[in-house]
């Protein structure tokens, strides 16, 4: 195939709107090299394993290739690229149901040994998933309120209430190691 390959989608679409945009196959690898690392964060905020977070990532850029002529403004790439990663991420963890064998579980309980956090980030992985997304996607990935909330499909003042708690949360759990690193 010829390296100037392009998807035209100047044609009619569903709602009546014409795009008329081109994208070359070189735009859209130079878009996901570029949000590559947003993709995989929002997606591993998601998912408990990288290799899973780096499948929904594969799976999210199949995906948005073939429904490029979806994307109206290229502008638009970066949230619609993290969006569409985020949905796979999700799509995988449904498909991924734990299940617990009874002869996997430890005879006695153990006692809960201390957590310690080398750093900001393993804090955040710590978080349940649902603070910990909102969190990656505001703070690392530097969307809005509004755009979060888009993206996760639920209400801003949800993605609002999530943040403050993940922030009380990272602050307790934070304090818990003060003697060690100072104040938060």
């Amino acid at each position: 195939m010829a390296a100037s390959a392009s998807i035209n989608m100047s044609g009619q679409n569903g709602k009546g709107m014409k795009p008329n945009m081109e994208w070359t196959r070189e735009e859209f690898s130079a878009a996901v090299t570029q949000h590559s690392r947003g993709m995989y964060r929002a997606a591993r905020s998601v998912l408990n394993c990288d290799a899973d977070a780096e499948d929904a990532v594969a799976q999210a850029v199949l995906q948005a290739w073939q429904s490029l002529d979806k994307l109206q403004n290229k502008s638009a790439v970066r949230p619609w690229l993290i969006k569409i990663a985020v949905n796979c991420a999700f799509a995988l963890r449904r498909k991924q149901k734990k299940v617990v064998y009874l002869d996997d579980l430890p005879q006695e309980p153990a006692a809960p040994e201390p957590t310690r956090y080398d750093g900001l980030w393993e804090a955040v992985s710590a978080l349940p998933w649902e603070r910990r997304v909102v969190v990656t996607l505001f703070y690392y990935e530097d969307m809005s309120v509004e755009q979060i909330a888009k993206c996760l499909a639920v209400p801003a003042g949800t993605v609002k209430s999530r943040l403050s708690r993940a922030r009380a949360q990272l602050k307790e759990m934070l304090q818990e190691q003060e003697g060690e690193y100072g104040t938060v």
